[in-house]
């Protein structure tokens, strides 16, 4: 059975929060602090939940902007506060029609209304053909043809049931049917649905927050006391579980003779738990939960001056250190107190599970927060219906926007819950854009496999010289590299580490001389770089330093200069004009633009890269690219694609 949708009124700062539209999977509640998230998902919780839970009380629940509206509701009237709509699934609806009929539902949704006042709290709702029901319960009745006039005749199950009662002499099948109808309450259809398939499989809510983590230590007699005065919290009950899994009561840690049968169970159970939290929580692998019994310390202040001690640790192996669990990591402890809590409910659910996790992952890491969306989205979702909420961009899918519901508090209404997204403020849906933003900067100009050029003319070089290297039959750059070109070297580590930081595999292209080139071999000694991915020009020119431009022959690149800058040239620059002592070729041409102060000294390194762009044929035609320089770049794209997967 699923939750289709829920609608709140008057109840805390909901006025009336309009339609929630539940997911079949998992449902995000997104808004800004004190916007409502938490009292929606208060109230829904309150539908069935999987603790005893305090009912609505009108008096401290209703709007308190609104307590004249509460006062004119009579005494005897129940005011909803929520409304919400449940939907069958296909194996309850099945075994509806075997008892039923076919076509007995209208649709395999009804609805349950709670709030305050009224003979009864909660109220059901199912649309039901009755006179379809009435036909299939007949069906099979074996009457005689003057018994069954009146039988026949009846289109609701009173006015069959007073058929069966007034015949004479009733077969046993009319005797069993009768016996059947009056067997259910008030002998009402609803009743009967409500008795026997709504309230018994209708989910049960589990509701759990940031702050329902489980307490470092204990005191045992304390905590009896508190379970049998139902006045646990979330943490201690995730204790509880805990001690469920391993088969353990409070009591038994009073024999003194078996702690250590106890303690080795509970580590047992611990393990368990620590093997699940691990297959997601990434963020150190290096964590176990550790129990231990502790006598009661001199002075100790109530409850722990009642022994034995129950004390839970966390050891961090790389550290060889361990500390009270609930001074740890509040991300560790929040992963490791839910999965306790929850696998124990599930393992003893008989009915679906809804979760509702209010603000789950607060006091986590952005990327420890992915790790809890995967926990949600693999773990959860496949078998329960998830809905949580928050105001961190990094809980918010980007691919999964359909799933996101705003909560506004707006002056006068109360707090209003929207599908329509982008309809809200600025400031509830910042979480919303800044996760698209953040999905857009890892895909938008990079890729699974980026390559890092330094400007946009090695972009162009790149491109042309790949289209001539296949033209010789050689081999070409690979499709999957993405060419991100991030304006100057100064900029490569800072890059690199940002696209390493997000697993994406990074390669990159410098001139041989970049200054930057030290901080980017660090970063590939720090596994932040492709294993090998720092390609440096010279490898391929037979010269200890090299650009880009230096793949070509001087000739042919002094002819792009020439071409780009041919209007601020009063005779083009020849090679014997440069000094070929330096190496590389835009060094010489800069010295030369200095030294004749040519576009006021100095050299712009996309003009000659645009001119062969967009006078390639006549270029190429006039002068085509050279088979040294074809043989080069060859070698410089068989390096590059070596280091694809």
């Amino acid at each position: 059975m699923q939750l289709v949708n829920a609608h709140i009124t008057y109840y805390r700062s909901i006025e009336d929060s309009d339609r929630l539209d539940v997911e079949p999977d998992v449902t995000c509640l997104v808004g800004k602090n004190e916007s409502g998230k938490t009292t929606a998902l208060q109230a829904i919780y309150r539908l069935n939940p999987v603790e005893s839970s305090a009912r609505f009380d009108e008096v401290i629940d209703f709007p308190a902007r609104l307590t004249r509206k509460r006062k004119e509701f009579p005494g005897d009237r129940m005011i909803p506060v929520v409304v919400a709509t449940f939907r069958y699934d296909d194996e309850e609806m099945a075994e509806i029609e075997k008892d039923l009929g076919a076509g007995a539902l209208r649709t395999p949704e009804f609805t349950v209304t709670i709030g305050y006042r009224g003979r009864s709290s909660m109220t059901f709702e199912h649309s039901y053909d009755e006179k379809k029901i009435v036909e299939h319960l007949r069906s099979r009745l074996d009457l005689s043809m003057g018994a069954a006039k009146d039988v026949d005749a009846a289109t609701t199950v009173n006015g069959l049931l007073e058929a069966l009662d007034g015949l004479q002499e009733p077969p046993s099948s009319a005797q069993r049917l009768a016996e059947r109808i009056h067997g259910w309450r008030d002998e009402r259809i609803g009743c009967h649905l409500l008795d026997t398939y709504a309230m018994p499989k209708m989910p049960k809510f589990v509701y759990f927050d940031d702050y329902d983590t489980m307490p470092g230590k204990v005191s045992i007699p304390a905590l009896i006391r508190k379970r049998d005065t139902e006045d646990l919290t979330r943490g201690e009950h995730a204790l509880l579980s805990l001690l469920a899994m391993a088969g353990v009561e409070l009591e038994d840690f009073h024999n003194t003779d078996q702690h250590e049968h106890l303690i080795r169970e509970l580590e047992n159970s611990g393990n368990v738990i620590s093997d699940e939290v691990f297959d997601y929580w990434t963020q150190n692998d290096q964590l176990e939960v550790k129990l231990s019994v502790l006598p009661i310390e001199q002075g100790a202040s109530p409850p722990f001056n009642e022994g034995p001690i129950l004390q839970i640790r966390v050891h961090n192996q790389r550290h060889r250190a361990s500390v009270p669990f609930d001074e740890r990591s509040r991300g560790f402890v929040w992963f490791f107190s839910f999965l306790a809590y929850f696998t124990d409910l599930e393992e003893a659910a008989t009915n679906d599970l809804i979760l509702l996790l209010d603000e789950p992952g607060l006091s986590l890491h952005g990327r420890a927060q992915k790790d809890l969306l995967r926990l949600i989205d693999s773990r959860l979702a496949p078998k329960h219906q998830v809905l949580y909420t928050t105001h961190s961009p990094f809980m918010v899918a980007p691919d999964h926007l359909d799933r996101v519901r705003t909560v506004i508090d707006r002056d006068k209404v109360g707090t209003k819950i929207s599908s329509e997204i982008f309809k809200a403020d600025s400031d509830t849906v910042f979480p919303l854009l800044t996760s698209m933003g953040i999905e857009m900067t890892q895909t938008l100009f990079v890729g699974d496999h980026t390559l890092l050029l330094e400007g946009p003319s090695d972009l162009i070089y790149l491109d042309i010289l790949s289209d001539q290297v296949e033209a010789n039959g050689l081999e070409g750059m690979d499709a999957r590299w993405v060419k991100t070109p991030i304006g100057g070297s100064g900029k490569l580590s800072t890059f690199v580490t940002l696209l390493g930081a997000n697993k994406v595999h990074v390669a990159v292209l410098v001139d041989s001389s970049t200054k930057d080139v030290g901080a980017v071999k660090h970063l590939r000694d720090n596994d932040q770089l492709a294993a090998n991915g720092l390609i440096e020009i010279s490898e391929f020119t037979s010269t200890a330093d090299a650009d880009i431009e230096d793949l070509f022959e001087p000739d042919f690149y002094l002819d792009l200069v020439n071409r780009a800058y041919a209007k601020q040239l009063d005779t083009p620059i020849a090679a014997t004009d440069l000094n070929t002592k330096d190496p590389r070729i835009v060094r010489q041409v800069e010295a030369h633009f200095r030294k004749h102060d040519i576009a006021g000294g100095k050299l712009d390194h996309f003009k000659p890269a645009a001119v062969l762009l967009r006078q390639q044929h006549d270029v190429l035609d006039q002068q085509p690219i050279s088979q040294t320089t074809i043989n080069r770049a060859s070698q410089l794209f068989t390096r590059l694609n070596a280091l694809l997967p």
